[in-house]
C-alpha cells in the first residue's frame, strides 16, 4: 500500500495500489478506478497518453475499470480522442472532477464525445462514489 496524496480525499476503503508517473501525468490506481492528474500546460491527446494507457492497462489486467480525470491543475485536451478509450472494452465509465464553473461548463462539452457513462462531479469523493457504485452495478 501506498500513501495517498493528501489532496485525494477519499474513504478509508479506498487503498492507493500503484502511482504511475509520466510527462504528461500522475496515475494513481485505487483498484478498479483510476484518476489521472494531468500536468500543468500538457496537451492532451491519445499519440501521448497511449503509452501511460498501455502501462496501466497492462497493470489492470482484464479488470472493469472507471476513469476520473481530476483536474487540478490547467491543460488542453482533444476531446475527440475519446472515441479511442470508448473502444477499451473494460473501461466502464468516465468522470471529471472540475473546481470552477469553467470547467463544469468544459466536462459538459467534453460529455458529448464520449459514449460511455460519463459523469462530472465538484469533488473527487462524489467521483470516486460514482463509479464505486457504476463498478458494482455492472456485477450485474
Amino acid at each position: 500500500m501506498k500513501a495517498r496524496p493528501i489532496h485525494h480525499d477519499l474513504p478509508d476503503s479506498a487503498i492507493l495500489k500503484d502511482i504511475l508517473n509520466s510527462d504528461i501525468g500522475t496515475i494513481y490506481i485505487y483498484g478498479k478506478i483510476v484518476i489521472v492528474e494531468a500536468n500543468e500546460g500538457v496537451t492532451l491527446s491519445y499519440t501521448n497518453a497511449f503509452p501511460i494507457l498501455v502501462k496501466g492497462l497492462n497493470y489492470l489486467n482484464t479488470s472493469s475499470w472507471v476513469y476520473i480525470s481530476n483536474r487540478i491543475n490547467s491543460y488542453s485536451l482533444k476531446p475527440q480522442d475519446y472515441k479511442y478509450l470508448e473502444k477499451i472494452p473494460t473501461l466502464k465509465g468516465f468522470s471529471i472532477v472540475y473546481d470552477n464553473k469553467i470547467g463544469k461548463k468544459n466536462a459538459a462539452l467534453e460529455s458529448k464525445f464520449f459514449n460511455k457513462p460519463h459523469a462530472s462531479f465538484p469533488s473527487l469523493i462524489e467521483a470516486y462514489e460514482w463509479g464505486t457504485a457504476l463498478l458494482e452495478s455492472k456485477k450485474n
